[in-house]
């Protein structure tokens, strides 16, 4: 079969020898493959699956939360392990110079809730079209349904990839393979073998954004309820450990939403350890005085009311049946017969509704994979191995990982921003 099948974007006669080769075609990888190519580098872009950004055209549930309206010192505080490697890589990119990428590319931007930044027409399929016409318009190789096999490398130095298709020779190669969940798009862990045999080490792969299992039953009861506005808090072994405030939403396995998938990764930590309860502040806003007057006054105001009654001031519908029960208060007993220890029990049952965590949801379903190629054998400045000269990490296949909101998409496109430049710059400058 020949390569005639696979070969899109520049049409000319396949080169012999490219500068630069590029594995996987999402957004880290997209990016990358363009800007080498916009300083003048011979690219070659080689996909495993049938199209390209396949991942990207899912995330945000198909509208692509693009960047986040932060600082630069906000999008450091946001990244784990360190944040202090995405310093270079958002100066050089950074999530301003992202919005005028895709806004000069036809694809204007909206800023919501969060700072959040996505494309106005809320597809995100028009953010993959706009990277795959930077690639055609800078005349990049593009090889899909390829999967590369191996990384060529000899005397402790990169010198192309073998895949299906057979081995291309490149002076540099990006390796832009993403991480290992969302296995369907072809986000299936390649790159961490590929790093891995090419003389990398590797931290251990885990879930990371991942919605959380918990061990109550009645949970399926509050399926589809969404929480605004709220604090959760992540207790292990019975000690504070972090807090998020914004919104959740319970699922029939357990809890989900911004703040949840924020806390996950530290509860995949913790987990390992002991014990790991949620605690869910309903009112975070009120103060304990302030929330036991208003519950004093609801009483008064509601004295002959029953308690169920009552709760409807407080909570939503679907919780008030699980707080009858947790509480253990008749639903037909009175305002004014609610006792001082009573209403101690709903003050404190407001302010920490605490869920007991069994574990996390499985990798394949987590947002982004937490894990991978070690940070001190990558150099922040230009993204270039410290193992193997001439070989460029970005994307996913780091161990870097933000929180929600727009972070992890701004860390591909920012680190392939860079290495492709990077690479094309060093190149350049030894011919």
């Amino acid at each position: 079969m020949g390569l005639s099948r696979f070969l899109t974007g520049n049409q000319n006669k396949m080169p012999s020898l490219f500068d630069i080769i590029v594995a996987g075609a999402g957004a880290s990888g997209l990016m990358a493959a363009g800007r080498a190519a916009e300083k003048g580098a011979k690219v070659l872009l080689v996909e495993k699956m049938p199209k390209v950004g396949l991942k990207l055209g899912l995330t945000g549930k198909g509208r692509c939360n693009l960047t986040n309206l932060g600082d630069i010192p906000t999008f450091i505080e946001s990244y784990y392990p360190d944040g202090r490697f995405m310093r270079n890589s958002l100066a050089r990119f950074s999530n301003r110079d992202l919005m005028d990428f895709f806004e000069k590319r036809g694809v204007p931007v909206s800023v919501e809730r969060g700072q959040r930044v996505f494309p106005q027409s809320n597809q995100a399929r028009d953010v993959v079209k706009a990277l795959s016409d930077y690639i055609r318009e800078r005349g990049v190789h593009l090889i899909r349904d390829n999967p590369i096999q191996a990384l060529l490398f000899s005397q402790g130095k990169i010198e192309g990839v073998r895949s299906r298709q057979g081995e291309f020779k490149g002076r540099a190669v990006i390796l832009a393979t993403g991480g290992a969940s969302y296995t369907k798009t072809g986000s299936s862990g390649d790159g961490y073998r590929l790093a891995r045999k090419a003389g990398h080490s590797l931290v251990p792969i885990r879930p990371f954004l991942i919605p959380l299992v918990v061990e109550e039953g009645w949970i399926r009861e509050l399926q589809g309820l969404s929480l605004k506005n709220v604090k959760a808090t992540l207790y292990s072994k019975g000690q504070k450990d972090q807090s998020e405030f914004g919104e959740m939403i319970f699922t029939h396995f357990g809890i989900s939403g911004p703040i949840i998938l924020t806390l996950s990764g530290r509860v995949g930590e913790c987990l390992r350890q002991g014990r790991v309860e949620i605690g869910i502040n309903l009112k975070p806003a009120l103060s304990a005085d302030q929330l036991d007057q208003r519950l004093q006054r609801e009483l008064t105001a509601h004295h002959r009311q029953g308690f169920q009654g009552l709760l409807k001031t407080l909570l939503p519908n679907s919780l008030i049946p699980v707080f009858i029960r947790l509480l253990q208060i008749p639903a037909d007993k009175k305002g004014h017969q609610i006792t001082g220890e009573e209403r101690a029990r709903i003050r404190a049952l407001l302010t920490d509704f605490r869920l007991s965590i069994k574990g996390l949801r499985p990798l394949e379903e987590a947002i982004v994979t937490a894990g991978g190629v070690s940070l001190k054998e990558v150099d922040p400045r230009t993204l270039e191995s410290r193992i193997l000269p001439g070989l460029y990490l970005c994307g996913e296949v780091l161990d870097i990982q933000g929180k929600t909101g727009g972070y992890n998409l701004q860390a591909a496109f920012s680190t392939g921003w860079v290495a492709g430049e990077s690479a094309a710059e060093k190149l350049i400058a030894d011919s």
